[in-house]
Formats: C-alpha cells, sequence, structure tokens
C-alpha cells in the first residue's frame, strides 16, 4: 500500500543495542535523535525560515519540515534539504490552500479573541473561553493534519476531519507536546527577560531560528505517531494481513508468519 510507505519507526531497535536491553524511554529517545542529526537540521530550518516569510507560504514550509522530521524520527536516511523540496513539490497543492487556510482562521481567532477582551458585559468571559478552546483545538489539529497529507491519499476536507478526531483521540499527547513546546519558549523569555540584554534578545533569536523549527517538529512525530498507528495504520493491516509484507516490516510492524 503506497500510500503508507515511508512512516517513522520508534520500535525499531538501533544498531549496537543488545538484543535483551530494555527499551529506552521516549523523551530519551527524541533527545537523542534530536542531537544525533543536530547540525543538519540546522540548514533545514534556514530553509524553513526563509519558505515561511512569505506567510501564504507557510503551509508548503511544513510540508518540507514534516517529512524531514518524519524520516528522522524512524531513523530513516535523510537527504534534508532535497527531502524538503521534493515533498512540496508533491504537496504543493494542499500545502498551499490548508497553509492559507490555517492562517486566516488563527488571524480570526486573534481578532475575536481581542474583541472579547476589550469588551465589556456578561458575555465576554464566554467569549474569551470559546476563543481560547478553539485555538486550542485547532492547534492540536495542526499537529496531525500535515503528517497525515504527506502519508496518506486523503481530501482536504479528509484532513480537517481526521485532524478533528485526533485533537481529541491523543489528547494527552497533545498536551504532553503543547506543554513541552511551552517550557522551551518560557525558558527562552525568562533568560532574556532576567538579562535584560538587547544582545541576548538577538542571540536567542538566532539560536531560535537555527534550533527550533526542527525540534518542534521532530517532538510533534513522537508525540502523534502511536495514534496514528493504532487507529489508522494497524486496522488497515487488521483487514489486509497479506498485504505489503516489505512496508510492514519497514513500519516495524510484527508479522505474523
Amino acid at each position: 500500500m503506497a500510500k503508507f510507505f515511508g512512516l517513522f519507526n520508534y520500535e525499531k531497535e538501533g544498531p549496537g543495542i543488545e538484543k535483551d536491553a530494555p527499551p529506552k524511554k521516549t523523551f530519551i529517545v527524541f533527545f537523542e535523535t534530536f542531537f544525533r542529526n543536530f547540525w543538519k537540521f540546522i540548514t533545514v530550518n534556514l530553509i524553513f525560515l526563509i519558505c515561511s516569510l512569505p506567510i501564504l507560504t507557510m503551509g508548503l514550509a511544513n510540508v518540507g519540515i514534516t517529512n524531514v522530521a518524519r524520516n528522522t524520527a524512524r531513523d530513516k536516511h535523510s537527504f534534508m534539504s532535497s527531502d524538503f523540496f521534493e515533498t512540496i513539490r508533491k504537496n504543493w497543492k494542499q500545502g498551499l490552500i490548508v497553509g492559507i487556510i490555517n492562517t486566516v482562521a488563527y488571524i480570526l481567532l486573534v481578532f475575536s479573541f481581542r474583541f472579547y477582551w476589550v469588551s465589556s458585559g456578561k458575555f465576554n468571559i464566554i467569549g474569551i473561553g470559546v476563543c481560547l478552546s478553539i485555538f486550542i483545538v485547532f492547534s492540536f489539529m495542526n499537529f496531525f493534519i500535515w503528517t497525515l497529507m504527506i502519508t496518506f491519499k486523503f481530501s482536504i476536507k479528509q484532513l480537517y476531519s481526521n485532524s478533528f478526531k485526533f485533537a481529541f483521540i491523543n489528547l494527552k499527547g497533545n498536551f504532553i507536546c503543547s506543554i513541552s513546546l511551552l517550557l522551551v519558549y518560557a525558558l527562552y523569555f525568562v533568560i532574556a527577560w532576567l538579562l535584560n540584554s538587547w544582545g541576548v534578545l538577538l542571540i536567542e533569536a538566532f539560536i531560535a531560528i537555527l534550533t527550533l523549527p526542527a525540534f518542534r517538529f521532530l517532538l510533534i512525530q513522537y508525540c502523534t505517531f502511536p495514534s496514528i498507528k493504532k487507529f489508522i495504520i494497524d486496522p488497515y493491516y487488521k483487514e489486509h494481513p497479506n498485504e505489503d509484507i516489505d512496508k510492514r516490516r519497514d513500519l516495524g510492524i510484527e508479522i505474523e508468519e
């Protein structure tokens, strides 16, 4: 099944690991993977920034870096920049449309939140709560939508529908991912606030550009894959037990002999 080809595998043992060695914690594997590819990510992060500067092309940048993060997370060799642009070439239509939809949605949410924040009346608190709830759910959806886009043959309607379901199905993982990212962002803010220096701000901004995009998308892969595998991949192979044996091995899915 070609549309499943290329998914990442977190269960596959790496080289040099003893057969009976206990599996490492997910967060340890994540940081090992990130720092092992740290210097390779720098180029991808710069490309991501350049592609994101025109706001309307931000969706294309998300498509490209998602593929790089996906391949890296399953310890599959990636040519980084060439894989980045090749994925954009294959998914540019959906990437562009979804990117524009998301940008407009976030702008509307920000203006709505500001409207209720400055307004007076008994409904302003309800309006603020509704805006925050929609913002959180929509952000959770964006953890999934780009991976689903480059992995499966879904229409745009199906992308949003399935991402909405995963926003609740994977609630724990989504919160873990969000809190982890917020802690990283808070660390940058606290350091800048404590030192109160423009020089420090410039250095932090430079470091953020070189590190944060790949860090964010790689973390998303680790937090979302279990649900994607459980609710999309596993059911398919349960109904088609004799299909795509090689691809299942590539995915790290056990095959009954």
